[in-house]
């Protein structure tokens, strides 16, 4: 058996790739699913839009691949963390859509936890912000909401999981109700530093302890596929939320390793080791991976608009058809206009997390046009990309000032957007050849487990470099053009 298959379910779709002996790329197969929205700030998928889509893709990959069920040594499984789920334990049946990680409909379930004064609490236990974000209020919500659901819980009649676990009862037909502790730190019912679920989360959020996983290491025997499904058992061996799998992928192993990734939004994670370090600056305390019942740590800090700040250029100013667009009008944009961009139109991420601000324009001239609008933009994602390396770098002593940034996801293949972003951060900014390492993730980890990828040094041995961008701005520039940042966002949220 000299194949992985990996399985990549996102927000907007599934995906399954087949890795071949060399974590090489052999197929891959993509299916999007409707998206809900039932109203203003909610989101929901159908959970079983998740399961057949992922379904397909497989069957798909493994005809595109053209090699025998019997030739996949193992599944890997990376996905969309925070969504939640909820079905019937007899039947498989969700008695209610999942509610996605976008969703903001518990955000009066966390005010009135904040009120009463158990935020201090959530943070001690879990590492997270009392926010809609994680698991735990959407889970709530959908037990205060689905009559008898509370009390059918309590029987053991009702599971709930993140998006790992249901495709994994799903896949086993049943046999396996587990996830790995990547996932299970993201629900807000995990007490990540205990190695656990908390009672004392349970007990606030009225959670019947009966519904929830077995939580795994990264790395484990999570079951078998049923036979129907692919023509043949095949077993479930690696389980990783999608930027903890993605920091796996980019071989980030040793303390002070970093890698971030540039989607619609940017997520930044730094290794920490064995030993987690507690936010002083409103970054999560997040588990990276977990190996033979130990978990390594990582601070993380998202940023809300990284890539869709290219899209707003496309779809709202349509001054650009297509993202490739944006270098070639940065490139010819007046350096003597110094415009800055602070895409909150959602709100600001870390460190700031502030949902009420939106977004705002600064240093604008009658010159002002669609070149420095796009230079603007690209920018703005390297200086929130610096917010989050200096709230860690105050929050952990170890760091000390980065030496490289990993970087992977649809906008780290501008060239203009990674050396702007390694100017202004001073550091190196390193490329990897492979940006499917999301997916990589998955894969070595599976791989791993049944013997056929090597270990975590080896692994890290064969991450392969696209390319290097090295800091070429002039200290005394980024000084004075971070210092204008910092000025905006700060003028941002006072509006």
């Amino acid at each position: 058996m000299t194949h992985i298959m990996a399985i990549d379910q996102g927000t907007t779709s599934s995906r399954a790739i087949i890795f071949d002996e060399r974590m090489k790329i052999v197929a891959s197969a993509q299916e999007e699913f409707e998206q809900h929205y039932p109203a203003s700030g909610w989101v929901e998928h159908d959970p079983s839009d998740l399961w057949s889509s992922t379904a397909a893709t497989c069957r798909s990959v493994i005809e595109k691949a053209g090699i025998p069920e019997g030739d996949i040594a193992g599944i890997g499984i990376t996905n969309q963390r925070e969504t939640v789920v909820v079905w019937e334990k007899a039947t498989g049946r969700a008695i209610h859509n999942a509610i996605v990680w976008q969703d903001r409909r518990t955000s009066e379930i966390c005010q009135q936890m904040r009120d009463a004064g158990h935020e201090d609490q959530v943070i001690e236990k879990t590492g997270l912000l009392l926010d809609p974000y994680f698991s735990g209020t959407k889970l709530k919500w959908i037990l205060d909401e689905v009559e008898g659901s509370r009390e059918r819980a309590r029987k053991g009649e009702l599971l709930f999981g993140t998006v790992d676990t249901y495709l994994i009862w799903r896949m086993t037909g049943g046999r396996s109700h587990v996830t790995d502790a990547t996932n299970a730190c993201r629900t807000l019912l995990y007490d990540s530093f205990k190695g656990g679920w908390s009672t004392t989360i349970c007990g606030m959020l009225d959670i019947p302890m009966e519904m929830l996983p077995e939580v795994c290491d990264s790395a484990c025997e999570f079951g078998h596929t049923r036979p129907d499904l692919f023509g043949r058992e095949i077993p479930i061996l690696g389980v990783a939320g999608d930027q903890q799998a993605a920091t796996i992928g980019q071989a980030c192993f040793r303390p002070g390793m970093l890698k971030s990734t540039y989607g619609t939004g940017c997520f930044a994670l730094l290794n920490t080791g064995e030993t987690p370090v507690r936010s002083q600056n409103r970054l999560l305390t997040t588990v990276a991976y977990q190996f033979d019942g130990t978990p390594t740590y990582a601070l993380e800090g998202s940023i809300f608009v990284a890539g869709a700040v290219v899209q707003w250029l496309r779809d709202g100013l349509k001054i650009i058809r297509s993202a490739s667009e944006t270098q070639g009008l940065a490139e010819r944009a007046d350096d003597g206009q110094d415009v800055v961009l602070v895409p909150a139109f959602v709100g600001l991420g870390a460190p700031y997390w502030n949902a009420e601000c939106r977004g705002a324009i600064y240093g604008l001239t009658r010159n002002s046009g669609p070149e420095e609008f796009a230079k603007a933009a690209l920018e703005s994602v390297g200086y929130q990309t610096r917010d989050l390396l200096e709230a860690m770098a105050a929050d952990w002593d170890d760091m000390g000032e980065p030496e490289t940034l990993r970087v992977d996801g649809g906008m780290s293949a501008s060239d203009w957007a990674m050396q702007f972003l390694s100017d202004i951060i001073g550091a190196k900014v390193d490329r990897p050849e492979v940006l499917e390492t999301t997916a990589l993730g998955a894969a070595w980890l599976a791989g791993m487990k049944a013997g056929l990828y090597p270990d975590q040094e080896g692994f890290a041995k064969g991450w392969e470099l696209d390319r290097s961008f090295e800091p070429a701005m002039d200290e005394e520039v980024r000084t004075r053009k971070y210092d204008r940042w910092k000025r905006a966002v700060d003028a941002t949220m006072r509006v």
